[in-house]
C-alpha cells in the first residue's frame, strides 16, 4: 500500500506533562519532523518503500504494511507550554513530552488555623 497513512497515537496526562507516544516503525527518528503553533502539535514524516532483486524476480509479493508519508496534528490545552517540549525515538515507537506551563502545576495549598 502507498500514500498517506496514519500513525497510530496515545496521548497521556501526567501531573507535569504530557506525553505522546506514536508508532512510527521503519522511519529513521532524524526523518520525523515535529512542530508546535498556535497550540497545535504536528507529527509527520515518511516511511518509504524498498523493493530488493528478490522481489522484482518473483513476479508477484503482498505488501500489508503502508508506505508514504504520514500526519498527525494534536490540539493541546493551553497549559501546554510550547517552549518546552522534547522527543525521543526508539524501537519504532516516538516519544514526546511537553511540559505544563508552571501556573498549571498543582501545588498544595495550607491551611491556617
Amino acid at each position: 500500500m502507498s500514500g498517506a497513512w496514519s500513525s497510530a497515537i496515545d496521548v497521556r496526562e501526567e501531573t507535569d506533562r504530557y506525553v505522546v507516544i506514536a508508532d512510527v516503525p521503519g522511519i529513521d527518528p532524524k526523518d520525523i519532523e515535529i512542530t508546535m503553533e498556535n497550540g497545535v502539535l504536528t507529527i509527520q514524516g515518511e516511511r518509504n518503500y524498498e523493493t530488493t532483486d528478490e522481489d522484482k524476480e518473483s513476479g508477484y509479493r503482498r505488501v500489508e504494511r503502508a508506505y508514504g508519508k504520514f500526519f498527525r496534528r494534536l490540539a493541546l490545552p493551553d497549559v501546554a507550554d510550547a517552549e518546552n517540549i522534547s522527543a525521543e525515538g526508539k524501537n519504532g515507537v516516538l516519544e514526546i513530552s511537553i511540559q505544563k506551563s508552571e501556573q498549571a502545576k498543582p501545588r498544595r495549598i495550607e491551611v491556617k488555623a
